[in-house]
Formats: structure tokens, C-alpha cells, sequence
């Protein structure tokens, strides 16, 4: 049954990614706290570069996407003054 549901998630994900408009860039401006920022540039982290099994929709995600996505979090932490604490806390935990 699993297998089936990432076939179905895999078809409509792709479906998605190939509709009119997808590649157009778009501006949010968002405003959030340091510790959201943190840990979503952990989160984005860890879904793109754990060994072994990663959730099923970022198996899904083209290469030069997932380039993107760390670029983001990057961004994120550099705008929210976080590149230094981030690089120190990966120190500590090993990675």
C-alpha cells in the first residue's frame, strides 16, 4: 500500500511541478521570528541532507531545487544575523 501512495504522491507532485506558471518567481515578504528562522533553516537542513531515509516528497524534488531550497535557508539565516550562530551550533552536534 505504501508503495502505492508514493506512486499517486509522485504523479501529483510532478503534475504539479509542470503546470503554467510554477517557474515564475514570485516576492513574500515575510516577517518571523530569529527562532522560526533557526529552525526552519534546520528543518530545510536536515529533509535535504540525511542519509538514509528522508520524507517521501523530498525524494521527489529535482536537484537544482533542492540547490534552491539550501540557498533559501542560507538567505534566511544571513538576513536574521544567524550564519555564525548556526555554523557554531552545527560544531557542537558534529556536523
Amino acid at each position: 500500500m505504501r508503495m502505492a501512495t508514493t506512486s499517486v504522491l509522485g504523479t501529483v507532485f510532478e503534475t504539479l511541478l509542470c503546470s503554467p506558471g510554477m517557474n515564475e518567481a514570485v516576492k513574500i515578504d515575510v516577517k518571523m521570528s530569529r527562532k522560526t528562522v533557526l529552525f526552519l533553516n534546520s528543518i530545510i537542513e536536515l529533509s535535504l541532507t540525511t542519509e538514509g531515509e528522508k520524507p517521501e516528497l523530498i525524494k521527489l524534488v529535482p536537484a537544482e531545487d533542492v540547490e534552491k531550497l539550501k540557498d533559501f535557508a542560507g538567505d534566511c539565516l544571513d538576513k536574521a544575523g544567524l550564519k555564525e550562530l548556526s555554523e557554531k551550533m552545527k560544531g557542537l552536534s558534529g556536523k
